[in-house]
């Protein structure tokens, strides 16, 4: 018997005490979209079933009310596997005026033979501060990449401030040297706080956007070279305060 596609959403909101702190106010869950609070404004996903497999559609809503923080991250890496079908993963975000989203979940793996689509939708109120990486690792250790189509969409005030979309799987361009490389992974981080001017690294650029951000792109061979250039690459965009404990970073 053929299995049923999975249709699933899940939903996180924030709102303002009257004592100035922030307070999860909505917490939905669908499997294997399962949202657990983990500290004041911090939420995890916690993967309760096993995908996304190709068919099933997933959707995440977030919306940061103005003048509150949230900080989302996951406490596994996501596994996109194959099946009857291209599979979605669709994320909302509203961020309010003033408000401060941290998006940073561990990396999507794409399985051989998988068909996904990533998709980002994200909404900024002026002087919203929001950090939102996401990683991308080319399948499992030993095996080709399924495919996946990854757009994201983020507007400030109802402008347009960044467009952008990629595609991994696809063997043309897998194969040539000028888009991936030798590279495994693939990851990005997107920020309000604007860079003083353009970065290069090992494997990491850092790029002004023509409004207001930045936007940090990565290559590497495996997770962790990943997400260290990426971690580089923010530090460089928005350095920290003298005492936080920058690590200066040579490349890999």
């Amino acid at each position: 018997m053929p299995r049923r596609a999975m249709r699933a959403s899940a939903a996180v909101s924030t709102a303002l005490a009257e004592d100035g702190r922030t307070v999860v106010r909505r917490l939905a869950s669908a499997p294997p979209l399962t949202l657990r609070q983990t500290g004041p404004c911090t939420v995890h996903l916690v993967s309760t079933a096993a995908g996304p497999l190709g068919g099933d559609r997933l959707a995440l809503d977030l919306y940061v009310a103005p003048r509150t923080t949230l900080e989302l991250g996951s406490v596994a890496a996501t596994l996109v596997l194959p099946g009857d079908g291209e599979s979605e993963l669709l994320v909302t975000a509203r961020v309010g005026a003033g408000a401060t989203l941290r998006f940073a979940p561990e990396p999507t793996v794409l399985a051989a033979g998988c068909a996904h689509r990533l998709l980002v939708r994200l909404d900024l109120e002026p002087d919203a501060d929001v950090r939102w990486r996401e990683e991308i690792v080319f399948g499992r250790h030993g095996e080709a990449p399924g495919r996946c189509h990854a757009r994201f969409d983020a507007t400030l005030d109802g402008l347009p401030l960044l467009r952008q979309e990629f595609t991994v799987g696809d063997p043309g361009l897998d194969a040539s040297p000028a888009v991936y490389g030798t590279a495994r992974c693939v990851g990005t981080t997107f920020m309000t706080a604007s860079a003083k001017e353009p970065a290069l690294g090992d494997g990491v650029a850092v790029l002004p956007l023509a409004g207001s951000g930045t936007l940090v792109s990565a290559l590497a061979s495996d997770a962790v070279e990943l997400r260290t250039r990426l971690e580089w690459g923010e530090r460089t965009a928005a350095p920290p305060h003298l005492g936080d404990g920058a690590v200066a970073y040579g490349g890999g």
